[in-house]
C-alpha cells in the first residue's frame, strides 16, 4: 500500500496537537511563544538598545537620531508579518545561526539615508545570549500575564462565583471513598478556589529577570571600548525600561532561576486543576452534578446513546498532565549550564509555549466543564438521607462533651457508636430511638434528635466568605 507523503501537503500539516486539533484554544500563545514571536521579540531588544546607546549617549561621537528615525525603526518589530518571517528564516538559512540573522536583518532596514552610519552600533557589546535573554524574559512575561492568567483567572472566578451560589447546598461527603461527616457543595468548591487564587497570587508575584554583560557577564569588552562608561548603571537602566528585573551577577546566561520558580508555580496551579478535574468526573459519575445537553452539544458514546461523557473534565485532566510533565522538566534542567555557557536550553526553551499551551487548553476544558453542569439537589439530598450513620461522630462528641460537664452514663461513647453504625446502614428512626437511650441532658437530647445529614453541616456555608 502507497500513502501520499502528508509531509508535502500544503498548506504544513501541524504534528502536534496545540497546533492542530487544539489550534483555536492555544492560538493566543503564538503571539508570544511561537518562534516568529521570539524573533519579534529580538528585534525589538535590539532596536532598544540601539535606542538606549543613541540616545543616552554612551557611545562617543555616534550620530543623534531624529523623531522620524527613532520612529521608523521602532516600526519594524511593528510590521513583523509574514514577509519579514520569510525573509529572516533565509538570512538564517545562510548564517546557521537564529541571533546573527537577526542582526543582519536589522542592517538591511538601516540602509536608508542617515541610519546607514548605524550599522556598526547594531548588536553591539552583546553576545547572542544578551539579547534572547531579555526577549524571552519579554515573551514568557507577555504570555503569563496576557493570555494564561487572565484563562486562570476566569476559572478561578468561575468556581469561587458556583462555591457562593452552592454555599449552603448540603452533600455528603467520601472520605477514603466513604460515606462520611456532610459538608456542602459550595465549601467543597471553595476549597478549590482558594487554593487556586493562592497559586495565582504567586504567579502575579513572578520577578522576571534579565541580565545585559556581555560573552561572560563581566562587561569585558565595554570596559574596554568605552572605559569612561559607568556599564553596569547603564545594563540596569537597559534591563529596568524594559519592566524587567536586572540581574548583575550571571554567566554568559542569565541562570533561568525565575523560569524555574514560574514553572513550578505554574505546574502547581496545574495539579489542584487535575484534583478538581477528577473531582468533577467523580461527582458527576455520583449524579451529584447533572450534565447539561445543551450546553455540551456533543456525542457521548458512537454506540451507546443513552451517554454523555464528561470528555472537558478528561481532557483538562489529560492536558494538566502533559503541561506539568513539561514544566517539571523546564524548571529541572534550566537552571543548570556547564561553567559559563552551553546550548541546552536553547532548545529546551522553546518547549515554553508547549507547557502553557497544554495548561491553557486544560483550564479553557475545566471553564467549558463547569459552565456545562448543573448541581442535582434531589440526588444530593436522596444520599444524605440514606446515610443517617454519618451522625454517630457528633453523637460521640455530644455525650464527651456532656460526660466532661458531669453526666452520667456517658462512658465508652466511641465503642457505642461503633456497634450502631460500622459497617452498617442505620435510618432517621433507628438513630433517634438510640439517641432517646442514652440518658443525656434534656437540651443535649434535643439538639441531637433535631439533627439530620442535611442539616449536619457545621459552618461549612459561613467559610465559603473566605474567598477572596
Amino acid at each position: 500500500m502507497s500513502f501520499q507523503r502528508l509531509a508535502d501537503v500544503v498548506p504544513p500539516i501541524a504534528l502536534g496537537p496545540l497546533d492542530g486539533r487544539y489550534r483555536s484554544a492555544t492560538a493566543p500563545l503564538v503571539d508570544y511563544l511561537s518562534e516568529a514571536a521570539l524573533n519579534r521579540m529580538r528585534i525589538h531588544v535590539e532596536i532598544e538598545w540601539l535606542l538606549y546607546l543613541v540616545q543616552h549617549e554612551v557611545l562617543p561621537g555616534a550620530p543623534r537620531l531624529g523623531d522620524d528615525d527613532i520612529a521608523y525603526l521602532r516600526s519594524i518589530p511593528e510590521a513583523f508579518g509574514a514577509a519579514e518571517i520569510e525573509e529572516l528564516a533565509a538570512i538564517e538559512s545562510e548564517t546557521k545561526h537564529d541571533v546573527k540573522a537577526v542582526e543582519y536583518f536589522l542592517k538591511r532596514r538601516l540602509d536608508v539615508g542617515e541610519l546607514a552610519a548605524m550599522h556598526e552600533i547594531v548588536h553591539i557589546f552583546c553576545t547572542s545570549e544578551d539579547i534572547n535573554n531579555l526577549a524571552y524574559a519579554l515573551t514568557v512575561k507577555g504570555a503569563v500575564e496576557n493570555v494564561w492568567l487572565p484563562a486562570a483567572q476566569k476559572l478561578t472566578e468561575q468556581l469561587a462565583d458556583l462555591a457562593r451560589t452552592t454555599a449552603e447546598l448540603p452533600m455528603l461527603s467520601h472520605t477514603h471513598g466513604q460515606t462520611a461527616t456532610p459538608t456542602t457543595l459550595g465549601k467543597e468548591m471553595a476549597v478549590f478556589a482558594y487554593r487556586l487564587q493562592r497559586q495565582l497570587k504567586r504567579i502575579r508575584a513572578t520577578e522576571y529577570l534579565g541580565k545585559f554583560n556581555g560573552a561572560t557577564g563581566t562587561f569585558g569588552a565595554h570596559h574596554v571600548a568605552v572605559p569612561g562608561a559607568d556599564w553596569p548603571a547603564v545594563s540596569r537602566d537597559f534591563v529596568d525600561n524594559l519592566g524587567l528585573t536586572w540581574n548583575p551577577l550571571t554567566t554568559q546566561i542569565e541562570p533561568h532561576d525565575w523560569q524555574a520558580d514560574l514553572y513550578a508555580d505554574v505546574a502547581h496551579f496545574n495539579r489542584i486543576a487535575h484534583n478538581l478535574a477528577t473531582d468533577f468526573w467523580t461527582y458527576i459519575s455520583l449524579d451529584y452534578f447533572h450534565q447539561n445537553l445543551a450546553a455540551q452539544g456533543t456525542t457521548g458514546s458512537s454506540t451507546m446513546p443513552h451517554k454523555v461523557n464528561p470528555i472537558r473534565f478528561e481532557n483538562a485532566e489529560a492536558n494538566l498532565e502533559i503541561s506539568s510533565a513539561l514544566l517539571d522538566t523546564l524548571a529541572a534542567t534550566l537552571v543548570t549550564s556547564r561553567m559559563q555557557r552551553d546550548l541546552t536550553d536553547s532548545t529546551t526553551q522553546r518547549n515554553i509555549g508547549a507547557a502553557l499551551g497544554h495548561s491553557l487548553l486544560a483550564i479553557n476544558n475545566l471553564h467549558r466543564g463547569i459552565a456545562g453542569v448543573d448541581p442535582n439537589p434531589q440526588r444530593l439530598a436522596a444520599d444524605l438521607d440514606a446515610a443517617w450513620e454519618v451522625l454517630g461522630e457528633p453523637i460521640q462528641q455530644a455525650m464527651r462533651a456532656a460526660s466532661i460537664a458531669g453526666a452520667t452514663g456517658m462512658g465508652n461513647p466511641y465503642e457505642r457508636l461503633k456497634e450502631l453504625t460500622r459497617g452498617r446502614t442505620v435510618g432517621a428512626q433507628e438513630m433517634r430511638d438510640f439517641i432517646r437511650s442514652l440518658g443525656i441532658p434534656d437540651d443535649v437530647e434535643r439538639r441531637l434528635l433535631e439533627l439530620t445529614p442535611a442539616s449536619y453541616t457545621g459552618l461549612a456555608a459561613q467559610l465559603v466568605a473566605y474567598l477572596d
